[in-house]
């Protein structure tokens, strides 16, 4: 024994070296509790999952699932159930025998498999798909056999690559009903990598963000996305956010530019505002407020009923105008404007949590109601 305390759920601090890149990850996952690694392309997200399914090999670290060590368990005999990306149902078997291979794998019968594959079809909807084949099935049907497949070993921890990923958009969103109503019954750990920031917000519990290898956020959907400390959160949620040094209610970047927020703090800071808080005018407007400058549009396009511009200059940013404000203005790349922000519209708070003040702080924003 290495001392570890022996606990319910999934207990793994996974460190695993390819080239030049590191993957180093602690995942703690309760009994019930589905929890999302959220990252972009190349993060680790996926040499996480493999490596709690025991398709890649640790460097370091260790892998303990309901307080049994996986170190040196072979993958087929982990109580653990797999839905790869692109599903890889078996294509010479019919839907019931694609879900009765684990069950026949773990020493059943091939009645008593078959029993419980039919069931667990049932359960997902295709009580009437049993006999056909994955050439057979839509995009939706498969994940379904897919995630039936994994469900029916019984597994201690379930993971789910990219599950949604193949699916069209009409058939993503009413899979990712039926996944999310699976999961929240499921009595098992679960792990779930995607890419996608809508599927870890409806499906998981918790998010974990991963770039460059490491886990740089986590908490549950609502306190990521209103206080994201990473460029990749703010893309996300679609905040526009920077770090500076704070000294009272005045923030100074590295490029030395200020910017005058709501909150007063001293020391490493981010501050926050959304793109419809940015005004755009073609003059310096009168009266100018605390934060004002000089910008280029870089680029507009539609973004829901309004236009998205990006902005150039002291301060790049990301403006949300309608379309007639667009158009006054006459918005288009390469244009000079003035843009402005009101201090009481920006949200700053520590880069650096330094105890329970900070954080009942940070509870109270709600950056998506910043502006009517």
């Amino acid at each position: 024994m290495d001392g570890r305390a022996v606990t319910a759920g999934l207990d793994a601090h996974l460190v695993v070296d390819r080239g030049a890149f590191r993957l180093d990850l602690r995942l703690n996952v309760a009994p019930g509790e589905t929890v999302a690694l959220l990252g972009p392309n190349g993060a680790g997200k996926t040499t996480g999952l493999r490596a709690l399914a025991g398709l890649e090999a640790l460097t370091a670290g260790h892998v303990s699932l309901d307080g049994r060590p996986l170190d040196r368990v072979p993958p087929e005999r982990r109580r653990i159930g797999v839905v790869f990306q692109d599903y890889l149902l078996f294509p010479h078997l019919n839907a019931v025998d694609n879900v009765a291979f684990g069950p026949r794998r773990q020493g059943r019968s091939r009645h008593e498999a078959r029993t419980i594959a039919t069931n667990w079809l049932e359960r997902v909807g295709l009580g009437d798909f049993t006999k056909r084949r994955p050439s057979q099935l839509s995009g939706g049907q498969a994940q379904r056999v897919a995630l039936a497949r994994a469900l029916a070993t019984d597994p201690a921890l379930l993971l789910l690559d990219e599950p949604l990923a193949a699916l069209d958009a009409r058939t993503r969103l009413d899979t990712r009903a039926e996944l999310h109503r699976h999961l929240a019954g499921h009595p098992g750990a679960v792990v779930l990598v995607t890419h996608d920031p809508v599927d870890a917000l409806m499906l998981a519990d918790r998010l974990v963000v991963v770039e460059d290898g490491a886990a740089v956020q986590e908490g549950d959907g609502e306190s990521v996305t209103a206080r994201p400390r990473t460029d990749y959160i703010a893309r996300l949620v679609g905040l526009n956010l920077y770090r500076g040094n704070a000294s009272g209610t005045t923030l100074r970047l590295p490029s030395g530019t200020t910017l005058e927020t709501g909150e007063a703090l001293r020391g490493e800071a981010f501050a926050a505002f959304a793109p419809s808080a940015v005004a755009l005018y073609r003059e310096r407007p009168d009266g100018s407020p605390r934060n004002t400058w000089r910008a280029t549009v870089s680029g507009v396009h539609r973004h829901g009923d309004h236009l998205r511009v990006q902005l150039d200059g002291s301060l790049r940013a990301a403006a949300d105008v309608t379309p007639a404000g667009a158009a006054r203005l006459g918005l288009e790349p390469g244009q000079q404007v003035w843009a402005a922000v009101k201090a009481t519209e920006i949200r700053a708070y520590p880069a650096l949590l330094r105890g329970l003040r900070d954080l009942v702080a940070l509870s109270t924003w709600r950056p998506w109601a910043t502006r009517s």
